[in-house]
């Protein structure tokens, strides 16, 4: 029996991004669906405020939201909230029919296990990663439902000041729209500004405006002497001055402190310290800077010219004391003065910006020539340790590049090995250009060499951001920073020794102080432009609480969180520092060992990183919470997903009324099984071991492959290949890629549907014909065939309930000789396909396959297999076959992730053809 009257649960989905990379959560009620696509229908925004606490350069954000369904049928709301990329959530609550349900951070193997008995015992359950958060609930008819996200994070200092930037994205116009920001800083605060909205990512950009430095309409900001208040509360008739659709903006405070003491700031708060140490009024140390610049073929046009134009600006800001070298690179390395640096004079500045105009994009990517060339500068052979003391410049390595290394030396840890031996105590600076670019091994390479790595993204302001980066190390003021505390009254310290101190910027030290200590003895030692310096000075314990008064502080009201802030900033920078060192780890049992510390500190003090996820079990209606403001889950959550958009499922108001029995359903890598992409590379996944298993099958151009085939559906999918060059060293290996894709099906009702997949357009044949251009948005439906081409270069065909396949179009915008525009082909969903499947991807959609362990580690780490290490060895089973696998990182696009580092069991060349039981020649069907 029905019961029409009983209230509807929410279906939640939550969306993350890690970095610029999605991934998506989607809990929908099962029915049948025409496409993964974002179904998004407007319902009214009540109230939307942002709240934020500074305290001592420590933000504590908290966004909330209210939605109302003012309509008569069941409408979907979505809560979006762009985190900063440094950011941890700490907390999110959902509040519907007057109770409210609190998140809560689970380490992720036992959040996937609660996420499953939730799942099944038909309960709403999300799941939230990190960085981009969305949330989609079904409001039913009359209901209001509320949503609460904070998160924290530690403001940077850069180029002298802090910058607190908060996302204000309600959707539409909001009638209660408040933003509140509350700042304290014990020291004084020296100066504070709101700039214009930001209506775009772009450095340039400001929003409509005659004047651009003006704060946004009806802002107020307060002073006193340590503390500062800021309001911002838009009319409608101002929010719809700016957008008819509402805010899409961010609002942004900058602000810096008063710190006249050369020893910095030192907080103790409850048994923590914090320590910020950033000196004024330092003379400006010279420094030797080299400049290593990619020109491979894949710079060529926009980027090089941004290049081109940052460097002629970043050449005439150089000091004339500093020295400066160029280094231009893609297959061959071109020093621009060899064998040394040079003084930065007028006339070689001249004749650097000559050189640069005459730069040209060609050739492959040799980056490990490039970084020994440039040690080579750095750390001439003919001079020693005592030339580099006496010459107190600073040496700095800024290395930019858009690509991967393809020609020479392109192993990630040689690379490594090579360039940490060679560079000794210069710093290196990796600038990642676009999206193309290894910015894995670029960290790597930083975090070895005393320096950092930073994305240079593909945009119209590409040469601010290269120029604002080189701004920020463009002053060295100090070198070789080690700040100290005794070690019998000190423990747990972060980070105390760095490399260097820039003009503007900030160090940053938090740790323990041990229980019955009252002074704590501070020390800082550093060379400075002309000798080793050292600083020593007691902090009394006691006195540092006093500082905490709101009398001493004169600030607006209480300072809640005053003393709690230092323990929670001391969890979140060991937090980042110890998913630092794992980054850097090579030792699979230090990883690990790494990974729990992290884990462990995350669940203290409920931060979401990448060890932890997020759970939001929503009891069953039926269920009493134990309290008006918990909801106590039977059950939790884990599963990592790795996707580009969210996808959620439109539910109807009939359906929907129904007692819903809730699953879990990822467009993405949560349900592939098998897929091919690239060389063809092919990936199927073993979800016994949630691992891969990877092959290459050296095909030749222009054969038709049969990918696979259902005869008892009538499915047949066929995949042309395109030659492509072949790779430096390995010109016998022929290399090919997917140009077009068939796709057809027997629907039994009039006549088959084809689907005709090319670089350019989707074409869809059946009852008529309709083709799709690829980089236009469209949908269509044909005897219960649905394809979808989004606005992500994807492309999504539903065959039939259970049966779901996805199609990538990859395109370079400046392609290197070895990248070519290709398609990528996925099986989302094979549960619908048959036993009786078969082709060279559809024998293993049901195969039942494994791996045996067999040798974990690899002695001395000598031996090598396609140039990576191998982390283990095993044998594949899979009936009565038996072969040698190996587990190796590698560079893997099995989703519409961009191509990301991964665990894949790869089989040998040799065994491949026992692998797929039949000779290639088997698999090429012919199309005359």
């Amino acid at each position: 029996m029905k019961r029409q009257s009983k209230p509807t649960k929410p279906v939640v989905s939550l969306c993350i991004s890690v970095g610029h990379e999605m991934s998506s959560i989607h809990l929908t009620v099962p029915q049948k669906t025409s496409s993964c696509s974002i179904f998004t229908i407007p319902l009214k925004v009540t109230d939307y405020h942002v709240k934020c606490s500074v305290v001592s350069r420590y933000a504590v954000t908290t966004v909330q939201s209210s939605v109302w369904n003012q309509l008569s049928i069941i409408k979907e709301a979505a809560f979006e909230v762009d985190l900063p990329s440094s950011a941890f959530i700490s907390n999110f609550t959902i509040t519907s029919n007057g109770k409210v349900y609190v998140a809560q951070v689970k380490e992720r193997a036992a959040a996937r296990k609660i996420y499953d008995a939730a799942k099944k015992q038909g309960k709403t359950a999300g799941l939230r990663e990190i960085e981009k958060f969305r949330v989609a609930v079904s409001v039913p008819s009359g209901a209001r439902m509320s949503f609460c996200l904070s998160y924290e994070e530690l403001l940077p200092r850069r180029l002298g000041r802090y910058e607190l930037s908060l996302g204000l994205r309600p959707g539409q116009l909001v009638q209660n729209f408040t933003l509140d920001v509350d700042v304290t800083e014990r020291t004084g605060i020296s100066f504070i500004k709101v700039l214009p909205l930001k209506t775009s990512r772009l450095l340039s950009n400001t929003a409509q405006g005659k004047n651009d430095t003006e704060a946004p309409s009806s802002t107020r900001v307060e002073r006193s002497a340590g503390c500062a208040r800021v309001n911002y509360s838009p009319t409608l008739q101002q929010q719809n001055s700016i957008s008819p659709k509402g805010l899409n903006a961010d609002f942004i405070i900058q602000y810096d402190v008063d710190l006249r003491d050369l020893m910095g700031d030192v907080q103790v708060y409850d048994g923590y310290f914090v320590h910020y140490f950033a000196p004024r009024g330092l003379p400006v140390v010279p420094k030797d800077v080299i400049f290593v610049i990619d020109v491979s073929g894949s710079m060529i046009g926009t980027k090089i010219k941004q290049t081109k134009q940052a460097m002629s600006t970043i050449l005439g800001d150089l000091r004339e004391g500093d020295h400066f070298n160029i280094i231009t690179f893609s297959d061959k390395v071109h020093t621009w003065k060899k064998g040394r640096t040079v003084r930065a004079t007028r006339q070689n500045v001249r004749d650097a910006k000559e050189f640069v105009k005459r730069i040209i994009a060609e050739g492959w990517t040799n980056i490990n020539a490039a970084l020994l060339s440039a040690a080579q500068l750095v750390n001439p052979p003919s001079s020693g340790s005592s030339s580099r003391l006496s010459s107190h410049r600073v040496p700095l390595v800024i290395f930019l590049t858009d690509g991967e290394a393809t020609i020479g030396v392109t192993s990630g840890d040689t690379i490594l090995t090579n360039a940490k031996r060679a560079l000794g105590s210069a710093s290196l600076f990796g600038l990642a250009f676009g999206d193309d670019a290894d910015f894995l091994l670029l960290k790597r390479l930083a975090l070895d060499n005393r320096g950092v790595a930073r994305m240079v993204y593909e945009d119209a302001d590409a040469a601010l951001q290269l120029k604002g980066f080189y701004d920020e190390v463009a002053s060295p003021l100090l070198s070789d920073i080690q700040l100290s505390y005794l070690d019998d009254q000190a423990f747990d310290i972060t980070r105390s020794l760095f490399p260097n101190y820039f003009q503007g910027s900030e160090l940053v030290v938090a740790g323990r102080v041990k229980a019955g200590v009252k002074d704590l003895k501070v020390s800082v030692s550093a060379t400075d432009s002309k000798q080793r310096m050292k600083v020593e000075n007691d902090v009394l314990i006691s006195h540092a609480k006093g500082n905490g008064s709101a009398d001493s502080l004169d600030c607006f009201g209480g300072l809640e969180g005053i003393s709690s802030f230092v323990h929670r900033l001391w969890a979140y920078f060991t937090i980042k520092e110890l998913l630092l060192a794992k980054l850097n780890a090579t030792d699979p049992a230090t990883q690990r060992l790494l990974a729990d510390k992290a884990t462990n500190l995350s669940l203290k003090y409920n931060f979401v990183t990448p060890v932890t996820s997020l759970v939001v079990v929503k009891p069953d209606a039926d269920e009493a919470a134990p309290t008006p403001t918990t909801a106590k889950p039977t059950t939790a959550v884990t599963i990592t997903t790795t996707a580009k958009t969210t996808a959620i499922t439109k539910i109807s108001a009939a359906s929907a009324a129904k007692k819903p029995i809730y699953v879990f359903r990822s467009c993405f890598t949560s349900m592939l099984s098998i897929a091919v992409d690239g060389d063809p590379h092919f990936v199927v996944q073993l979800p016994k071991l949630h691992q891969n298993l990877c092959f290459t099958v050296d095909g030749r151009a222009n054969d038709v492959l049969r990918l696979l085939e259902d005869p008892e559906r009538g499915i047949i999918v066929d995949g042309r290949l395109t030659g492509a060059p072949s790779k430096h060293g390995v010109e016998d290996r022929s290399r090919t890629y997917f140009d077009q894709l068939t796709i057809s099906t027997a629907t039994g009702i009039s006549g088959d549907i084809m689907i005709t997949l090319s670089l350019d357009a989707v074409v869809v044949e059946g009852e008529g014909r309709d083709a799709i251009p690829i980089n236009q948005q469209g949908s269509v439906t044909r005897q219960g065939v649905t394809v979808t081409v989004d606005n992500h270069r994807s492309c999504w065909i539903e065959l039939a309930k259970g049966v779901r396949f996805l199609v990538l179009f990859h395109h370079y915008k400046h392609p290197s000789y070895l990248q070519m525009a290709h398609l990528g082909f996925y099986v989302t969903d094979g549960r619908g396909l048959s036993d009786s499947t078969q082709g060279l991807l559809g024998q293993f959609q049901h195969a039942d396959m494994s791996v045996s362990v067999v040798k974990d580690h690899l002695d001395g780490g000598a031996h090598r297999a396609n140039k990576e290490d191998i982390l283990a060895r095993g044998i594949l089973k899979w009936g009565s076959e038996h072969m040698p696998v190996t587990l190796q990182d590698k560079t893997l696009k099995d989703s519409v992730r961009k191509r990301h580092l991964g665990k894949c069991w790869v089989v040998p060349k040799a065994e491949v053809q026992r692998l797929l039981g039949h000779s290639y020649e088997s698999y090429v069907v012919n199309h005359a």
